[in-house]
């Protein structure tokens, strides 16, 4: 079994480009504070590498 990851928006999508903004949907995020948690692949992993000055990861 996969570890999993949990991805926390912690930061605003306003005045972020476009390319940000949907990786961060894509993740599942909309709200900050919001959580989802992800199966850790590296797809997931480059989207966090992507955004990660948004959000906050932590192993589960």
């Amino acid at each position: 079994m996969m570890a999993k990851v949990k991805i926390t928006l912690i930061r605003s999508l306003i005045g972020r480009n476009e390319k940000q903004r949907r990786t961060v949907h894509a993740l599942g995020l909309k709200r900050i504070n919001q959580s989802v948690l992800k199966e850790d692949s590296p797809q997931i992993r480059g989207m966090i590498r992507r955004v990660n000055h948004l959000v906050k990861v932590e192993e589960v």
